[in-house]
């Protein structure tokens, strides 16, 4: 059944005073904080710093104040055998009652594993099963990096969170080896102020060497029939680049809108279908598929932020993988203002560094937020004892992600970095 659905501007562009209209926001958000912030903020110069004013800065009954509304995040947490332990972590730093959470240990990772995970989220040192809103996706799928598995195991994740959980507004890909560098209250209370269709994706339609190593090889993932990984096969035939549509590919790793990934899992036009099955048999088909579909439709084009919000490290010339960060690369880190960054070999010291230093979480506890009304600097967990979760408290951080949400929506920046 042919669906009509449109963005929420009906000429599918942003015009300029759209535009105007989110540095407008903005440049409030920035007044509003400062305006708070007087006298509010902790005088120490640490990046962990909160608000003190205990105020509700966006709860859904708060309209009074002139605030936009809080927008839900829905995660995709994955990883392998041996992963468990590091999903824990992860979930842990990025937890907070607002959001949705997908969790998704792939058929390599034993049934005891998922069954610790599953313990987890129900047991009396976790808050999770209060507000139920994490789900452990308990048939795995199994994964081949390269191959189109991993495009599979995503939209199925997307599908079930649709289905779970319809009210969120964006969808975030978190792998074992990545980590926030924020709190969630700094992420909520930044994006309430930006349109909810935009969608961040690095993306270029100048693939270079790529339409060579890339876009003409034909590959088999046999991950799509195996019960156990083997990696892909090549073919021995190659294929011309397409006509019919725009190549475009860059980062894995992605924040999309709720709009823009309805209309790739139901598909109400031919497009998702035509280019998933394209990216069948391409190689690294999550470092395209995504970008691709929304560069080539009028909806979804004029909505593209070409960034994904990670700190990332490459070698140069780069490798096939980035650099594994350390304690080394903690300053810069903080300095770009992203949410997250990748990838951290398992319990690399700078990970206790980020915990300590950016979001105030010992060990093993959740990183606290405004919904945390516990005692803080004791033995207990203070969000085992929770509050309103509309409630947020900015830290100092966030003004580090509004500096690069501004940069990344300037009107000078924006557009001409957009499906190029």
């Amino acid at each position: 059944m042919k669906r009509n659905h449109l963005p929420h501007y009906s000429d599918h562009k942003w015009p300029s005073p759209l535009l105007l209209l989110v540095a407008s926001a903005l440049f409030l958000l920035l007044i509003f904080t400062l305006t708070l912030g007087h006298g509010r903020y902790s005088d120490s110069s640490s990046a962990g710093d909160f608000y003190t004013a205990e105020l509700d800065l966006r709860g859904d009954g708060n309209a009074r104040l002139g605030l936009p509304k809080l927008p839900r995040l829905a995660y995709m947490v994955s990883g392998s055998r041996g992963d468990g332990s590091r999903l824990r972590r992860i979930l842990q730093a990025v937890y907070h009652p607002r959001n949705y959470y997908l969790l998704h240990l792939d058929l390599e990772a034993s049934d005891d594993e998922r069954l610790e995970l599953a313990k987890f989220l129900k047991s009396e040192e976790s808050v999770i099963g209060e507000f139920g809103n994490v789900m452990v996706v308990g048939k795995a799928n199994l994964v081949t990096p390269k191959g189109p598995t991993m495009i599979a195991s995503t939209l199925h994740a997307v599908a079930i969170l649709l289905k779970k959980a319809s009210d969120w507004d964006w969808f975030i890909n978190l792998s074992a080896s990545d980590y926030p560098l924020m709190p969630q209250d700094d992420i909520l209370h930044i994006f309430s102020y930006l349109p909810r269709d935009l969608n961040f994706l690095e993306h270029t339609s100048n693939i270079g060497w790529e339409e060579n190593q890339r876009a003409r090889p034909i590959i088999i993932d046999s991950g799509l029939y195996h019960s156990k990984k083997s990696g892909v096969f090549w073919a021995k035939e190659r294929r011309s680049t397409p006509a019919s549509f725009k190549l475009f590919m860059g980062s894995s790793w992605v924040m999309l809108s709720k709009p823009f990934l309805e209309f790739c899992v139901w598909g109400w036009d031919n497009l998702p279908r035509t280019l998933l099955m394209y990216y069948t048999n391409f190689l690294s088909s999550t470092e395209g598929y995504f970008h691709t579909v929304a560069c080539n439709h009028r909806d979804y084009q004029n909505t593209t932020v070409n960034h994904d919000l990670r700190y990332i490290r490459w070698d140069n010339p780069p490798k096939q993988h980035p650099i594994s960060l350390t304690l080394e690369h903690f300053n810069d880190m903080v300095l770009s203002g992203t949410p997250f960054a990748h990838t951290f070999a398992k319990d690399d010291p700078v990970l206790d560094k980020i915990d300590k230093e950016l979001l105030r979480r010992p060990r093993h506890h959740f990183t606290p937020g405004g919904w945390c009304v516990g005692k803080p600097g004791s033995h207990k967990d203070p969000c085992l004892l929770h509050g309103n979760p509309n409630l947020v408290k900015p830290t100092l951080n966030s003004k580090r992600l509004e500096k690069l949400i501004v940069k990344l929506l300037d009107n000078e920046n924006f557009r001409v970095k957009q499906c190029k």
